[in-house]
Formats: structure tokens, sequence, C-alpha cells
């Protein structure tokens, strides 16, 4: 990996992390106001709870990458280490759909006349669940990459040995 490509990830993470913490102190002080309109439309209170979460889920998954691409960077991705991260991100990629289904039963109630709504936010939960799917996909690929790090540093060893 470059180093214009790791210096651009890292300013692109940098600043979603920074607006993600914007938006999260926003729903906060808005949680802490508790300015929720009359009309009773939507339960306002606990889509701003999920929110923060749903948030810091992205915010946790963030983290991992940049760790990851410091590890990149220095030579260490194929580690035992690196599974922490990995597992981490799958961890958020997992808690992030299960929010977004809490939003999906929040906003079920609104759309009886149009369940379609509902069925269309289920399968993007279902979507999100998938990509949790395909990132423990990689995580295997990442496990076979180090067993055969692992291997080739004893045979090297071995060799090494020989000679």
């Amino acid at each position: 990996m470059g180093k214009l490509a790791v210096r651009a990830l890292r300013a692109v993470l940098v600043v979603v992390l920074a607006g993600t913490v914007f938006v999260q102190a926003l729903m906060l002080w808005a949680l802490i106001s508790g300015n929720d309109p009359e009309d009773g439309s939507l339960p306002l209170t606990p889509l701003r709870v999920i929110t923060i979460l749903g948030i810091g889920t992205a915010q946790v998954a963030m983290v991992c990458v940049w760790r990851l691409v410091t590890m990149v960077r220095r030579g260490t991705v194929f580690s035992h280490a690196a599974f922490r991260y990995v597992d981490a991100i799958i961890g958020a990629i997992v808690a992030a759909a299960l929010v977004w289904f809490a939003v999906t039963a929040l906003n079920a109630p609104g759309q009886r006349d149009d369940p379609g709504v509902t069925l269309i936010m289920g399968g993007v939960g279902l979507a999100i669940l998938g990509v949790a799917l395909i990132v423990l996909v990689l995580r295997t690929l990442l496990a076979q990459a180090v067993a055969r790090d692992v291997e080739a540093a004893e045979m090297q060893a071995e060799l090494g040995e020989v000679i």
C-alpha cells in the first residue's frame, strides 16, 4: 500500500470520525434538552439513542481500519495481532445491523399502510449482516495467510540451519 493511499485513507478517516463525533454531540445535546415534537409522530428519544449507538459502531470500525492500515505500513498485518481488529470490525458491523433492525422496528408501526418500506428496511439489515459475513470470509483468508507466513518462516529457518 503506497504512502499516498495511506495518507488519503487516513485523511478520510479523520474527517469522517470528526464528523461523526460532531453529530453524536448534537444528538446527545438534543437528547438531554428533550426537544421532542408534541404531535407524537415519531419517538425521537429512542431514535436519538439508536443514532448515537449506530454512529458508535461506525467509529469502532474506523478506528480498527486505522490500526490495520498502520499494521500494513509496518508490514505486520500478517500476524495474530491483526485478528482482534478484524474481529472488532465484524462485531461493529453486526452491532450496526442490530441497530438498523431496531430502527426498522420503531418505524414499522407507522408503515402499516405501506409495509413495503418495512420489508425494504429489513432487507437493508440483512445486507448489513451480509457485509459482516464478507469480512468474516476475509478474516479466514487472513488466517490462511498468517499460517502460510509462519510456515514460510519455519522453512526458512530450517533452510538456514542446513546451509
